[in-house]
């Protein structure tokens, strides 16, 4: 074991026209193998990782000033490019808007 407690980046998107109302829905972008829902069943991959997956746990420890990636990452999902989406599990804004 690595650490006791365990924190996680969680990226997710609204397709509200104001994300600071509180009726604003988020919807939760999955990885591949990243935990996340407690309902599905762990990601098993030895001895490799899903790289992304794998810098999104280590991303948890330090700012995102420390993590620029991130930053381009979300850009990404909010472009919703091809290329991105293929390494997670779950767009749920496949055939709709952008968040």
């Amino acid at each position: 074991s690595i650490t006791k407690e365990r924190t996680e980046v969680i990226l997710q998107g609204t397709s509200s026209l104001d994300p600071n109302d509180p009726t604003a829905v988020w919807e939760e972008f999955e990885f591949k193998c990243k935990p996340g829902d407690l309902k599905r069943r762990p990601c098993l991959i030895s001895p490799y990782h899903y790289r992304l997956d794998w810098l999104m746990w280590f991303a948890a420890f330090q700012t995102y000033e420390q993590n620029e990636w991130i930053i381009h990452l979300a850009g990404k999902l909010l472009a919703q490019e091809e290329e991105i989406l293929s390494l997670l599990a779950t767009n749920p804004f496949a055939g709709r808007d952008p968040p």
